[in-house]
């Protein structure tokens, strides 16, 4: 059997790549550790085929790029949906058939045990993940409470972090500005509901620091550099279980979404790559990830499975997206809307930032 091969380095840095049995691209940090320990080296021992982890602040376009380019490094990367939808209309993807895929373990077909929408002609999703806000309980002893609040630096002075860009922000501004969760995206078709969103982001403009790499928001919290931020519900969750970070993460107005595996085409080990998201994929090394991160599992069979958090004590359940309680004000991200407008939206969203 090879020996375990897991390394991560920058994706310009990856000559040797093409001699790896399985490069993964995804977004780094605690995510790819929580791949690692459930995918990567439970992979290698089944297979003896190694795996090279490469980190990106985000894969989608770095995929577009190789793909385009008649240069692809990677066999597998780990996008969001939009962005899984997009690159597979635009030919950049290779089809995935999920008939191929394990079965539950009751026996019912892989097509039906992952939940809703969480598989597409090109992609096949792993997690439910949500953009949450968070802050320091040590700087806020009392709150806040809703996404109202992230926008009160009356109430709640301090500067904000921000993920760089017109995705789940909008939404949040829309949300924060009173607009119910089930109106948001039929508000946001219309250039009065656009205008209301860039309005609410205005109210805190001055006061936010953009963050674009998912581990940038626990540290810009660690370093006193904001009051509260955006942020990925898993990394927040990890600074506080792994680090001990006094941090609270806020679910009122949390927009959750699925990330997905995909190949890209001319990927060198296309068959080595479909392998590998089959084993991830299987509802054993689903539940297994959620032992390190609380990004809950794509596959309604892994639920049960979903435990303790690796330290043995934590109850990971109450951490999910998908907790019911965490549920009461949440917006689940729509693809469509996404793979429609992104291209325009950020556009805006770019000229806003830049002007005074």
């Amino acid at each position: 059997m090879k020996k375990l091969l897991i390394l991560s380095t920058a994706l310009t840095g990856v000559a040797f790549a093409a001699q790896a049995d399985v490069t993964v691209m995804s977004w780094g940090g605690a995510y790819t550790t929580s791949q690692v320990e459930a995918y990567h080296k439970p992979f290698t021992a089944a297979t003896g085929q190694t795996v090279v982890s490469v980190d990106s602040d985000n894969p989608a376009p770095q995929v577009k790029t190789m793909v385009e380019a008649g240069n692809v490094t990677v066999d597998v990367a780990d996008v969001e949906y939009a962005d899984a939808i997009r690159l597979c209309d635009e030919g950049m993807l290779e089809p995935i058939d999920i008939s191929a895929f394990p079965a539950a373990p009751d026996g019912t077909p892989a097509a039906e045990d992952f939940l809703p929408g969480a598989v597409t002609d090109c992609a096949v999703s792993t997690i439910v993940f949500s953009t949450v806000f968070g802050y320091d309980s040590t700087v806020f002893p009392e709150g806040p409470t809703s996404i109202a609040d992230f926008f009160d630096l009356e109430k709640f002075p301090g500067k904000r972090g921000m993920r760089k860009g017109a995705k789940a922000n909008l939404e949040m501004a829309l949300m924060a500005d009173g607009v119910p969760a089930a109106e948001v995206y039929a508000m946001l078709e219309t250039e009065e509901g656009v205008a209301r969103a860039f309005a609410k982001l205005d109210t805190i403009k001055s006061e936010v620091i953009w963050w674009e790499a998912g581990a940038q928001p626990p540290q810009l919290l660690a370093d006193g550099e904001v009051a509260m931020t955006t942020a990925y519900n898993g990394r927040l969750f990890s600074a506080m279980a792994a680090d001990g970070k006094p941090f609270v993460t806020v679910w009122d107005g949390q927009v959750y979404e699925y990330d997905l595996f995909v190949i890209p085409k001319g990927a060198p080990n296309p068959e080595g790559a479909l392998e590998f998201i089959k084993f991830a994929t299987s509802t054993q090394a689903l539940a297994d990830q959620a032992k390190w991160i609380s990004y809950g599992p794509a596959r309604l069979s892994s639920g049960p499975l979903v435990g303790l958090y690796n330290d043995g004590k934590t109850e990971m359940g109450p951490h999910m997206p998908t907790s019911e309680a965490n549920l009461t004000n949440a917006l689940a991200s729509s693809y469509e809307f996404w793979v429609d407008r992104d291209s325009e939206l950020n556009e805006q969203f770019n000229a806003w930032l830049a002007a005074n």
